[in-house]
C-alpha cells in the first residue's frame, strides 16, 4: 500500500522516528514511498546519526504500510508504534536492534487543521508522537547504543513535494514528564501564482498541547537559518539556533526524491515560549533537530 495517490501523480510518504539516548547519542530513521510523474515507484530508508547518513533503496513491493494503528514493513525492517525492529546489512552500513515505545503522546487534532482537506496541497504534515519513553539497543556500524530511558519522536509527511523554502525544528525533554515541541515554517503556493508564508507549531508542556498555526491567526514575525519568531494572540515563540551542522538528505520533488537538504540532528537550539508576557519556558537542548531549506533556482 503506497499511500492515496492517483494514478500518474507524482506522491510520496514518509515517516521520521527519531530516537535518543539517555546521554544525548541520536539516530534518526525515515522509512518512505515515492513515485515520480511516470509511475515509476521505489521506497528507501534514510538513516541519520551524528556520524554520518545513509540511503538505502528498496524495490516498492518490499514496502507495505497500514495507517490505524501505524505499522510499516519495509524489507526485514518493521516501523510501528510500538517499536522498531532493524536487520540492516548494506555496503557501509550495518544496523540491528530492537527499540520499544511507551504510550505515545499524541495531538489533540490534527495538526493541519482546516488545510488538512486542501487535497492540491504540495505536502502536509502530521505528528504520530510528541515524544514518548524508549527501551531496547541498536547496534550501528559496530557501536552498540542503549535506547533505554531515553525518548522518541514519530512524524510523517506526504503529498508531492517538500515546500522550496521552509523551516523545521524539533525537541523532546523531561520536565518532570516528556515535554514536547515541533515547529515548521514553509512557503505554500495555493494557486499557480499565489503563495503565502503558513506555520504550524504543537508545545507539549506540563500535559497541556500549545497550538498555533496560521490557521489560528500566527504571524511569522521573522524566519531564517538562525531561528524564527511567532506570535499568536497572547502567545509568543522564539527559537534561536546556537550551534548546527547539517548533514545530507535526500527530499522528494514531485514524487522523486531528487533533492538535496541538510538537517542538523543534533542542534543546540533555545527556545522560548510566553503566554501574556509571562514566560512559561526558557528552554536550550543540545539534542534538537533543525532544518531551513531554500530553493534558489526555479524547477
Amino acid at each position: 500500500m503506497a499511500g492515496k495517490n492517483k494514478a500518474g501523480r507524482p506522491y510520496f510518504e514518509g515517516w521520521y522516528f527519531k530516537c535518543q539516548t539517555k546521554d544525548g547519542k541520536t539516530v534518526a530513521l525515515i522509512p518512505a514511498i515515492h513515485k515520480d510523474g511516470n509511475s515509476q515507484g521505489s521506497a528507501s530508508l534514510q538513516v541519520i546519526s551524528e556520524s554520518g547518513t545513509w540511503w538505502l533503496e528498496y524495490p516498492e513491493a518490499e514496502f507495505h504500510v497500514t495507517k490505524q494503528p501505524l505499522q510499516i514493513l519495509l524489507g526485514s525492517n518493521t516501523f510501528s508504534e510500538e517499536g522498531i525492529s532493524l536487520q540492516v546489512e548494506r555496503s557501509g552500513l550495518s544496523l540491528h536492534g530492537e527499540l520499544w515505545n511507551g504510550p505515545l503522546t499524541p495531538l489533540q487534532s490534527d495538526i493541519m487543521g482546516p488545510f488538512r482537506f486542501i487535497s492540491e496541497l504540495e505536502c502536509t504534515h502530521g505528528v504520530v508522537s510528541m515524544g514518548h519513553r524508549l527501551n531496547g539497543t541498536l547496534t550501528l556500524n559496530g557501536e552498540t547504543l542503549n535506547f533505554s530511558g531515553g525518548l522518541g519522536y514519530i512524524e510523517t509527511d506526504r503529498g508531492r513535494s517538500f515546500p522550496d523554502k521552509y523551516l523545521w525544528t524539533q525537541c523532546s525533554w523531561v520536565n518532570p514528564e516528556v515535554t514536547g515541541l515541533m515547529l515548521a515554517v514553509a512557503t505554500i503556493p495555493i494557486l499557480k501564482y499565489v503563495r503565502f508564508t503558513g506555520t504550524i507549531c504543537s508545545i507539549h508542556y506540563n500535559k497541556r498541547e500549545y497550538r498555533l498555526a496560521a490557521y489560528k491567526g500566527a504571524r511569522i514575525k521573522a524566519w531564517s537559518e538562525h531561528g524564527a519568531e511567532v506570535i499568536q494572540g497572547k502567545y509568543r515563540l522564539v527559537v534561536e539556533v546556537l550551534e548546527k551542522q547539517g548533514q545530507p538528505l535526500r527530499a522528494p520533488v514531485e514524487g522523486a526524491m531528487g533533492r538535496i537538504i541538510h538537517e542538523s540532528l543534533c542542534s543546540k537550539v533555545r527556545y522560548r515560549f510566553w503566554e501574556k508576557g509571562h514566560l512559561i519556558f526558557d528552554h536550550t537542548d543540545d539534542g534538537a533537530s533543525f532544518e531551513y531549506a531554500e530553493k534558489t533556482t526555479a524547477r
